[in-house]
């Protein structure tokens, strides 16, 4: 039984920003490494409380609107330009997180040019998208093959060059003062910058609640699955289903609730698998099936980084285990799969079956349920849980396609047209 949950807010943001870049080592520690430098540039400007921590989980979660690992690859090697899609589905994310709302804007501006502003350097949007628009052209511009002291005097170099036009001139003025110290560049490409961020980087210690854990949990579940119009309701629908499915089962409200979180996040390993892979219209080959294979694997290790939740990090990588041991990555058996993790196993199949997928239509009932049969009867999927589904599938199918409905709705809404016109995705 759960009684509470406590978790910091900083370990929650940090782990999964660091989620985000894990899809290549082109990519390892971007967004940390871009939050380090733009925390040392607070500390310069002096820039009051509120307003570091803002730069800060901004710098953090800069690139959440870029949603496909080719996007990502792309904006990493080239010159970006304001507007840039992954700039206003960014804003258009984090603004709906009340936490993150003071963060929204500055991630939209981050590639704004200083010559482009018509408001002057002071004004604290437009001090911090500068300070943000630096520290990630400086982390984009180190080559990670060579030592960074044989190298940072070259970057200084470059972002000087950026003084008047790029940047404001006290914004590189407040960089070059950073810049002297070789302890900065030292930390900044250190592999305990996640530990040295965590441990003394800016912010309150925030416990959050359940509300707000469900809201990020939410945020995220909407990065992971606005990659294309095949996958924008597939977590809310597993996140649906497995709550349902819990309230039959007779599960703690607390429980219920934690299940919902869970199925927002079970693939947020999926953030390593390309938009080739996830989109294609045909049977994955060998080689594609052992890619896809690390998202779960990836959802476990990023979210039992995060101190509190280690039983959902475990509800959600496990739903492509089963009974028998058969499953994968892990391949624990019945002994190890708990009653949340066999529900969420059975939430995600039932959710993948019924929904459309780029190589086939949605399917109805009379053909999901003797699938779910097999699993059950091959003892792959709880016999229980699947019984529960098939005694209440009209219920559960209905809440289900009501929230996905919903999600869809929000995905069409805000995000369709700056996605599927963008051609990195």
């Amino acid at each position: 039984m759960y009684e509470g949950i406590s978790v910091d807010l900083l370990n929650l943001v940090l782990s999964l920003s660091d989620a985000m870049d894990l899809a290549s080592p082109e990519l390892s520690q971007h967004q940390l490494r871009t939050a380090y430098v733009a925390w040392e540039l607070a500390k310069v400007a002096k820039l009051p409380a509120g307003d570091v921590e803002n730069l800060f989980i901004a710098s953090l979660l800069h690139d959440v609107g870029a949603l496909s690992l080719e996007e990502k690859i792309d904006i990493h090697r080239t010159e970006v330009l304001d507007p840039e899609p992954h700039c206003l589905i960014g804003e258009a994310l984090l603004k709906e997180v009340p936490i993150f709302e003071p963060c929204a804007r500055i991630v939209r501006f981050h590639h704004r040019k200083w010559q482009d502003w018509q408001a002057p350097i002071d004004t604290s949007v437009v001090l911090q998208s500068q300070m943000l628009l630096v520290a990630d052209f400086l982390e984009r511009a180190i080559d990670r093959r060579r030592y960074i002291l044989h190298q940072n005097q070259d970057i200084i170099a470059r972002i000087g060059s950026l003084s008047g036009t790029v940047v404001h001139g006290e914004v590189v003025d407040m960089f070059r003062m950073v810049s002297k110290r070789e302890d900065f560049w030292l930390d900044l490409v250190s592999p305990r910058v996640y530990s040295l961020l965590l441990h003394h980087g800016p912010g309150r210690r925030i416990d959050l609640d359940l509300d707000q854990l469900r809201v990020i949990s939410e945020l995220f579940r909407n990065m992971i699955d606005f990659r294309s119009r095949f996958t924008a309701t597939h977590s809310s629908g597993v996140a649906a289903s497995a709550s349902t499915l819990s309230r039959l089962f007779g599960l703690t409200e607390m429980e219920i609730e934690l299940m919902e979180i869970t199925g927002n996040l079970h693939d947020l390993g999926k953030l390593v698998i390309p938009n080739s892979i996830l989109n294609k219209p045909g049977k994955l080959t060998q080689e594609e099936f052992a890619l896809m294979q690390q998202h779960t694997y990836f959802t476990y290790h990023v979210l039992a980084t995060v101190g509190g939740i280690r039983n959902i990090a475990e509800w959600a990588a496990f739903h492509h285990e089963k009974l028998d041991g058969t499953g994968y990555p892990f391949h624990v058996d019945a002994k190890r799969l708990d009653v949340n993790s066999r529900i969420l196993a059975v939430a995600d199949m039932f959710t993948a079956l019924a929904e459309d997928r780029p190589y086939r239509k949605g399917m109805t009932r009379d053909e999901v349920l003797p699938i779910l049969r097999s699993g059950r009867d091959r003892n792959c999927l709880d016999s229980n849980v699947v019984n529960v589904l098939e005694m209440n599938y009209d219920e559960i199918a209905a809440l289900t396609a009501q929230k996905q409905a919903d999600s869809k709705e929000y995905y069409e809404r805000e995000f369709v047209g700056k996605i599927e016109a963008n051609p990195k995705n």
